[in-house]
């Protein structure tokens, strides 16, 4: 039996997933989250075997919920849903110890055999994440994809700062190295190429 957390902002989907995935497999979902808030909670509470979580939520998106979670439990077993596969998203998430990825069209039968593959100590990444990854390159480092993906949820340069723990001045060079490379004049436009571009 694998008990699992399950995370996403969309309900249908979630509802549907808490349903199905234990009439597939030895499956107990001890609870659903909505946010990647929540989500942090919900699995420092409930200690899951694995915690299934989809990349872009409200708030605190997948990956920054990872990366608290690692911090409290470092064991977790992660596996993230995603619905575009960007390639700097999926290094970061390789960075942050996520042992599985899978398309959120996937059957639910397959969720459940990954979560029973990560769950014995193995990793999965769907073949169309992996390709993704190798094919599609983001001349972004990490820090300017981060600062990019903040700017995008409307923030100052302050609150990016104070977010990212960085200074406002090291915010504003990776913002006008973020530009340059995009070739646009503002920030938010930066931020908008980068998505077009699956770089974020």
């Amino acid at each position: 039996m694998t008990t699992i957390v399950l995370a996403d902002d969309e309900a249908l989907l979630r509802t549907a997933l808490a349903a199905l995935l234990p009439m597939e497999g030895d499956i107990i979902v001890l609870a659903e989250a909505q946010d990647g808030r929540s989500a942090i909670d919900a699995t420092l509470r409930h200690r899951p075997d694995v915690l299934v979580i989809d990349l872009e939520m409200p708030g605190v998106d997948g990956l920054g919920a990872v990366a608290e979670i690692r911090r409290e439990r470092p064991e977790q077993v992660i596996l993230m849903l995603t619905r575009h596969a960007r390639p700097g998203v999926l290094r970061k998430a390789l960075k942050l110890g996520v042992q599985g990825f899978v398309s959120k069209s996937a059957e639910p039968a397959h969720i459940t055999s990954v979560i029973a593959t990560l769950h014995s100590g193995k990793r999965w990444i769907d073949p169309d994440v992996s390709v993704l990854a190798v094919t599609e390159d983001s001349p972004l480092t990490d820090r300017e994809a981060d600062v990019l993906r903040v700017t995008g949820e409307g923030y100052s340069v302050a609150d990016i700062a104070a977010r990212l723990h960085l200074a406002p001045g090291t915010v504003r060079n990776y913002l006008s190295n973020a530009m340059r490379k995009t070739q646009t004049r503002t920030r938010h436009e930066a931020a908008r190429y980068a998505r077009e571009h699956d770089w974020l």
